[in-house]
């Protein structure tokens, strides 16, 4: 077993201070800082769960701006749950000299989905350790996406990057 010194990047430290907002509101107040950080995801209209180093859940309901023909949502709305779940807990962990890359997806369209998604993105304390240990690697960060009557409609898997950011121009 790896046992590694976590120190708290900028991600986590600014979703940290939400701890002073009273708890009913700390989700709505966690989605406005997640959605300005990625704007696209608020386009979409991505429900940021749970944020947590090693687990991250994002959601995504089943409405009009993100269905497809048949009225389910869309093979892009899905690609976006599960790349944005994969990014944030791989953004939860990256050192903040570093830069997080999404390298490579692939996704099976398995079966039909039946309302809300729901995404699941998970790093291991190895993983986690390797991106505090190293300013350059890549990591496999399963996901599983699962649909409102408990079906897995799509199998993902993505590869991350974090790379060094540099010194930063003006």
């Amino acid at each position: 077993m790896t046992t590694s010194t976590h120190t708290p990047n900028r991600l986590e430290r600014q979703l940290e201070r939400l701890t002073e907002v009273p708890a009913f509101a700390r989700p709505w107040f966690r989605n406005v800082v997640l959605r300005r950080a990625v704007p696209f995801t608020g386009t979409a209209g991505l429900d940021f769960i749970e944020m947590g180093t090693g687990r991250v859940e994002i959601g995504i309901k089943n409405e009009k701006k993100v269905q497809n023909h048949i009225g389910g949502v869309h093979a892009s709305a899905m690609n976006l749950l599960a790349e944005t779940a994969t990014g944030m807990v791989v953004g939860m962990n990256v050192r903040d000299d570093c830069i997080p890359l999404a390298k490579e997806l692939k996704m099976a369209f398995k079966k039909r989905a039946t309302g809300a998604l729901r995404a699941v993105a998970t790093l291991s304390e190895e993983q986690r350790a390797a991106m505090q240990a190293s300013d350059k690697g890549e990591v496999n960060v399963p996901v599983v996406v699962t649909d409102e009557a408990g079906v897995n409609p799509v199998e993902c898997e993505f590869v991350w990057a974090w790379i060094s950011a540099g010194p930063r121009k003006s």
